[in-house]
């Protein structure tokens, strides 16, 4: 079987990957089509940190109990549409040909594993994977799958949104135009959101964020946002140093901000800024089923339409330039992957 496989810190063609064998209560689907995600770049890069990081942190977090062999092929890919081609022992399921997506979790008899980063379990970046019967969603209104592949992101934004509690008449301020960013200014719009203010140095993200439904759109090296934003919620979707200190610097009284951007790297931040002003801050990750679900709904009523947000195809085997390719800010936003 054909696959993308993280090898060395940079993608690597497989035609010899064995193919995957369903078991109880699960199924095997072949991918029809995969979203690259900015965590599938951050871990490329970034790997061995995000895994000594994972290590360090206590309680159950999303990442918790993550083993993964950067001496070995990695498995990615969890933005997915797919279809159903057979069911393991003992699975009712939906039947062949049947377009399905799923969360990204594989449940098996040794419990429930994200298909996020793993050395034995097959992601969206493969001819065919495993996905669990019992997450299963179908793709409904005959809606085209590679729109449906968008679904994972777009929950992401929904959930930073429904983490704001940003409610009718709140202006929203969105710091950052790539996917994350993008994935937000999408689901403040469908909320009714009416001023929506994205906002980055790349002219061809500013666009694209504008086409998606903001209602206006800045550029940082022009003057700083808060000087005409009055802004209620502020989203942070960059992910660098300094980004969330400047924020409680510049910031309204009251403000609420919602990080959303992945920072590799230790930051500093001024906490007394945040006291003067009692700014809440809020880290947010991911989604929840329920989301996910509602993300895919909004997607097929055409609530949200993501065909502006998917700027490019590849193969498996132009999995490897296509992240090179999305290095480059003015040159896409999401790049999917067709087997």
């Amino acid at each position: 079987m054909r696959a993308a496989v993280l090898r060395d810190g940079h993608m690597a063609y497989r035609d010899d990957v064995p193919e995957p064998v369903p078991g109880p209560g699960q199924v095997l689907v072949a991918v029809r089509a995969c979203g690259i995600c900015g965590s599938d770049l951050h871990f490329a890069s970034h790997g061995a940190e995000m895994l000594a990081l994972t290590d360090r942190m206590a309680g159950d977090g999303a990442f918790g109990g993550l083993a993964v062999d950067l001496n070995r092929d990695v498995f990615m890919g969890h933005e997915f549409a797919a279809e159903v081609v057979e069911a393991g022992p003992d699975t009712d399921t939906y039947g062949p040909g049947t377009p399905v997506t799923s969360i990204p979790v594989l449940l098996s008899a040794k419990g429930a594993e994200p298909i996020l980063s793993s050395n034995r379990t097959v992601g969206g970046y493969a001819e065919r994977m495993l996905l669990s019967a019992p997450l299963l969603l179908p793709i409904p209104n005959g809606l085209d799958v590679k729109h449906a592949a968008l679904t994972e992101p777009m929950a992401v934004g929904l959930h930073a949104v429904n983490k704001s509690n940003i409610a009718a008449g709140e202006a929203a301020l969105v710091l950052g135009c790539g996917p994350i960013g993008i994935a937000i200014v999408a689901a403040l719009r469908a909320r009714g959101i009416e001023t929506i203010v994205a906002v980055d140095f790349s002219p061809a993200r500013r666009e694209l964020a504008r086409i998606m439904g903001a209602h206006e759109t800045l550029d940082p090296q022009q003057g700083s946002p808060f000087d005409t934003t009055k802004q209620a919620v502020v989203f942070e979707a960059v992910g660098v140093p300094g980004i969330i200190d400047d924020v409680l610097l510049r910031a309204r009284p009251g403000t609420r901000l919602i990080v959303a951007g992945v920072c590799m790297q230790a930051d500093t931040v001024h906490p007394f800024f945040a006291i003067a002003k009692e700014i809440n801050v809020q880290f947010v990750l991911a989604y929840t089923p329920d989301e996910f679900a509602a993300s895919l709904h909004a997607i097929a009523e055409g609530d949200i339409d993501v065909t502006p947000v998917i700027t490019g195809e590849v193969d498996l085997d132009g999995v490897g330039a296509a992240f090179d390719d999305l290095t480059d800010p003015d040159r896409h936003c999401k790049i999917l992957v067709t087997p």
